[in-house]
């Protein structure tokens, strides 16, 4: 028998249009946000934290571990990544903070993502935001793991609930989280060398790069959501 396409109502249509306006105002608002914060930092002197700095190195590398074991833990429930990944910067800076918040964030994906499955979605689907939920289901539905990808891209999905969510649909671990590594890097980079520059150091190159890998992230995420959906299609 031949295909048939589930064709959408005008309502959705307008639905989906107005979703796709928030979310790109969203992140159009963020960046200039960041972009705000980098120029701020590097134009206004600004009290150190490199004394913090100081502090974390000086509780030895077993400070490392414990930090970032506590990233991966604590990040799979309701509690904002952001504050763990500027921390990141300012408390290790560059290289040390983007490697452990990359490797956090992978953690607590997948701690996240089994958790909701293991739990099933009458257990998990009560502790969530239904309207944010129906959207993050909708896309997860229309585009599987690539949906992942988009809504990593900038941070304007909470972390947690989209691992939830994910686990909760057919996506399947590997490409979800090769999905989330990848598009969650360039937010990544941005907000460890934010928290770098917050340190005092405020070097040009690493501030430039933090912008980019901004700017990168909110053009994907605005080139994604202008993309057509395709329609997903029953066998009658």
């Amino acid at each position: 028998m031949p295909s048939e396409t589930v064709t959408p109502t005008p309502t959705q249509d307008v639905g989906d249009r107005a979703a796709r306006r928030r979310l790109v105002r969203n992140a159009v608002i963020a960046f200039i946000a960041v972009c705000a914060v980098l120029v701020t930092s590097y134009l206004v002197p600004v009290p150190t934290v490199a004394s913090v700095r100081s502090w974390g190195e000086d509780l030895g590398p077993g400070f490392v571990w414990v930090f970032f074991l506590a990233y991966a833990l604590v990040t799979v429930f309701p509690i904002p990544r952001t504050v763990f990944t500027v921390s990141a910067g300012v408390l290790f800076g560059p290289v040390v903070g983007l490697i452990g918040a990359l490797i956090s964030t992978a953690v607590a994906a997948t701690l996240g993502f089994l958790l909701a499955r293991w739990a099933g979605r009458d257990r998990v689907t009560p502790f969530l935001s239904r309207p944010v939920v129906m959207t993050i289901d909708a896309r997860l539905a229309a585009r599987g793991w690539l949906a992942i990808g988009s809504l990593r891209l900038i941070p304007i999905c909470p972390f947690w609930l989209l691992n939830w969510c994910a686990g909760l649909s057919s996506v399947r671990l590997l490409p979800y989280l090769i999905a989330s590594v990848i598009a969650s890097a360039p937010g990544t980079v941005a907000v460890v060398l934010l928290g770098n520059a917050l340190t005092g150091e405020r070097n040009p190159l690493l501030m430039l790069l933090s912008a980019t890998f901004f700017a990168v992230g909110v053009i994907g995420l605005i080139v994604d959501v202008r993309l057509p959906v395709r329609e997903q299609s029953t066998t009658a």
